[in-house]
């Protein structure tokens, strides 16, 4: 295989970022779509009508759909059968993610923890936050972008349950937590839960459900009738978009878990805003790059 171009991976992170802040996955837009037609409270549907209106003119103006551009999180698959440098991916990633800020330009989010102070460029120590995932079969480098941003991302929570409290706590958790976050999030976009593993790793259990496409479905029976059952608890709150009453609270609750100890059971939760935001791309060993979401 020719010389791998990391420079390619540099410019794929920056068009993923720009691409995720202007054009919403079709699967996002469809639900959204669905929730319009089915919603009977007035107030509920003329904010969806807006919310439409909003991703139309920003792909037809070339806009962002949101003015928080978020942080951004890139998780990344690296085939095995197209070996790369992860450490100059890394680099590559954290470049690409200056680079979009800078020559798009649009806001930076990043800030240093206690100073505050922003460089203005999405990255710093830490960011960007990048995920890796391996795929033994694979002959090609994967890259999922998803800027989050803060409405959604500080209503996030982990608690530490016991296998004693059983499932209905765990039930119970997600929806006082939706509840509690009401209208901050920008419902109504997607709850993702993540059960099982230590407290790092329920976390991002969480955020990986969040980018699953709307309304895919846990492979586990259990954890799919689990994610059921709380979309229909969390939409008969009421809360509807941006909190002001209505029929769908949320669009999809996912569910992602991994094995744990056997005197814990850890639940995290991680919301979504409407404005689900995500962007793939697959690089080739060619050269080739395929975009999608």
């Amino acid at each position: 295989m020719a010389e791998f171009s990391y420079q390619l991976v540099e410019e794929v992170a920056k068009e993923l970022y720009i691409r995720a802040l202007k054009k919403l996955p079709p699967d996002v837009k469809d639900a959204l779509e669905k929730a319009y037609q089915k919603e009977t409270n007035d107030t509920a549907k003329g904010i969806f009508k807006t919310i439409l209106e909003n991703i139309k003119v920003a792909e037809e103006e070339n806009l962002l759909i949101c003015q928080d551009t978020g942080l951004p999180i890139y998780f990344v698959t690296m085939g095995s059968k197209f070996p790369v440098d992860g450490a100059r991916v890394v680099k590559a990633l954290t470049k690409g993610a200056e680079r979009a800020t800078l020559e798009h330009p649009f806001r930076g989010s990043s800030t240093h923890a206690l100073t505050r102070v922003n460089p203005q460029t999405s990255v710093g120590d830490g960011l960007p936050v990048i995920h890796w995932e391996f795929d033994e079969e694979a002959s090609h480098l994967e890259i999922l972008m998803v800027p989050k941003g803060s409405g959604s991302e500080n209503m996030s929570a982990m608690n530490m349950f016991i296998p004693a409290d059983g499932v209905k706590a765990l039930k119970k958790y997600v929806l006082d937590r939706v509840i509690a976050s009401g209208s901050k999030p920008c419902p109504p976009g997607i709850i993702g839960v993540g059960i099982g593993g230590t407290a790092d790793l329920v976390t991002v259990l969480a955020k990986k459900a969040i980018v699953r496409p709307v309304g895919s479905v846990n492979p586990d029976p259990q954890l799919a009738q689990m994610e059921q059952e709380l979309l229909k608890a969390i939409n008969a709150t009421g809360i509807g978009p941006m909190g002001l009453g209505g029929d769908t609270t949320t669009l999809a609750v996912h569910i992602e878990s991994a094995y744990t100890h056997i005197t814990q059971n850890p639940i995290a939760v991680n919301t979504q805003c409407w404005p689900a935001r995500r962007a793939r791309a697959k690089i080739y060993p060619d050269g080739n790059v395929e975009y999608g979401f």
